[in-house]
């Protein structure tokens, strides 16, 4: 059920002539509060209607919820005055479209969030992953179901698939809107919106969308609302994102598994290879020893790495969250490693271990390795590397599952199986026009504090934005940074859902002034 405000774009009245301009421009600080005000007396509707959204099921492939969250989408935006529409290529995951004109202005600003999510294994949650829970804290650390009741504690973490990862800026963005209406302001800029259905599946049909609605998707800048914000709970202004790709392998042994005591020491073990293999392709201080890998790397420039310098140090504080003794590259601190590409072995599967284990020779092992890009490198160039280290290794590649003869013809075998929808870097220039004006209304609402951040760790879709649509992109995530986004028990910690109200109302006011 989709809950209402009686005070709402739709207005008449004393209202009405407020909306339309009449009222006094408040302070961006006098703005803040206001927003704060109304937020407070409007909480236990904030958090029905987000409790409403999160319990509607979101992996990209369930194509029929998948439906319902868009048309749950399209009737939140409807309700405030926007013109919304779908946008699909195919049978793709419909993308939501929202377009708000606002007379006077003379920019647009395009907001995006992605409302899909990634796949969940419920036993492993401590609560239904699409059944909103308040926890009086984090459940790894104790935090106890409470009633969803107004007053509500900011530190209190509402645990759900997407509660953090990406669903909770749509809610901010909506009643960051009530709240200025009620305040009798107006947004500064023509506002679109773009709800994307399929960016934890790798955005594999974004491109298309964008070229086929290349004009009602233009702007001066596309606002990219996603990720945490900094590890000091100190908002940040992300520039850019590394960009995605990664790849599948296995390795084959022998036809059927083997008992090891008979054949063991003579059958090829294709657990052994696979990890000679990928201790070829990384050392231990993740540095990726594929020959190219770095050639294509562009050095951040100056004014990067003073923000850089300007930022909190969070190494000591994150080693000691996640009981860790070392980092990768002891000398670098977290920031710096970000700007650099990285290799990532995300998973092997062979065998078993434990309960599973067995004393057999293996037909088959699997991994799956992740590759993060930084700017001028493209997923084409490092499949051509890593595929041209692979063969130096001295396997043959197939693409398929291999017939009796291919495995018999080749001692070293490998399929390999490429994942679509990868994309490059990107980084928008610190000294873009409105990267710098948002940087100024940040920083003032945050009284100097907001970290600004050159590259994001995750990646998002941005290059295909900017190469098609020839916009700048920036990044203004709102979650916190412990939210176990991609994970289990999800979260998203109240006072950041606050903080995001306030922040888009006064952004939305003054950005194009």
């Amino acid at each position: 059920m989709i809950r209402f405000l009686a005070i709402g774009f739709l207005a008449i009245g004393p209202v009405a002539e407020l909306v339309a301009g009449t009222a006094i421009a408040a302070s961006p600080e006098s703005l803040q509060q206001q927003v704060r005000t109304y937020r407070q007396t409007h909480e236990q509707q904030i958090i029905d209607d987000f409790v409403d959204l999160l319990a509607i099921p979101n992996v990209a492939s369930d194509s029929a919820n998948i439906r319902r969250n868009a048309d749950h989408l399209s009737a939140l935006l409807a309700h405030r005055g926007f013109e919304t529409r779908l946008l699909q290529v195919g049978q793709s995951p419909p993308a939501v479209f929202g377009e708000r004109r606002q007379p006077g202005a003379d920019k647009t600003l395009l907001i995006y969030v992605h409302y899909d999510g990634q796949p969940v294994q419920p036993e492993n949650w401590s609560s239904p992953p699409w059944q909103p829970t308040l926890r009086d804290g984090p459940v790894d650390r104790g935090g106890k179901i409470i009633d969803r009741r107004a007053p509500f504690d900011p530190e209190a973490r509402l645990y759900a698939r997407s509660a953090g990862d990406d669903k909770a800026p749509v809610i901010a963005l909506m009643y960051a809107l009530d709240a200025l209406a009620a305040a009798g302001q107006k947004s500064s800029v023509n506002l679109k919106v773009f709800f994307e259905g399929e960016e934890e599946a790798g955005s594999p049909h974004l491109r298309e969308v964008l070229e086929k609605y290349k004009t009602l998707l233009g702007a001066d800048l596309w606002l990219f609302c996603d990720g945490p914000v900094h590890q000091t709970r100190r908002w940040q202004l992300a520039y850019g994102v590394r960009g995605t790709t990664g790849f599948q392998m296995t390795v084959y042994g022998p036809a059927r598994p083997l008992h090891s005591g008979h054949y063991g020491n003579w059958a090829p073990n294709p657990i052994s290879a696979l990890v000679d293999l990928l201790a070829s392709m990384r050392d231990q201080h993740g540095r990726v020893l594929v020959d190219g890998f770095y050639d294509q790397v562009r050095e951040p420039t100056e004014r990067e790495l003073s923000a850089i310098r300007a930022a909190p140090k969070v190494d000591e504080q994150l080693m000691e969250e996640l009981q860790i003794g070392r980092t990768e590259h002891p000398e670098t601190r977290l920031e710096q490693a970000l700007l650099k590409p990285a290799m990532n072995f995300r998973g092997i599967r062979s065998g078993g271990v434990g309960d599973q284990s067995r004393n057999i020779i293996s037909p088959a092992a699997e991994a799956s390795v992740g590759l993060r890009l930084v700017p001028d490198q493209s997923p084409a160039q490092l499949r051509e590397q890593i595929e041209a280290h692979i063969r130096n290794q001295g396997y043959h590649i197939v693409y398929e599952e291999p017939d009796e003869p291919t495995r018999r013809r080749h001692p070293r075998l490998i399929r390999l199986h490429w994942e679509a929808g990868g994309y490059p870097s990107l980084r928008t220039p610190m000294d873009h026009p409105l990267a710098e004006k948002l940087s100024g209304i940040l920083n003032r609402l945050s009284g100097g504090t907001l970290v600004e951040q050159p590259t994001m760790g995750g990646s998002l879709p941005l290059f295909h934005i900017s190469e098609v649509l020839a916009v700048p992109v920036l990044i203004l995530p709102i979650a916190n940074h412990d939210n176990n986004q991609h994970g289990r028990d999800e979260n998203i910690r109240l006072q950041n859902l606050w903080d995001a109200i306030e922040i888009y109302a006064v952004v939305l006011r003054d950005i194009g002034r």
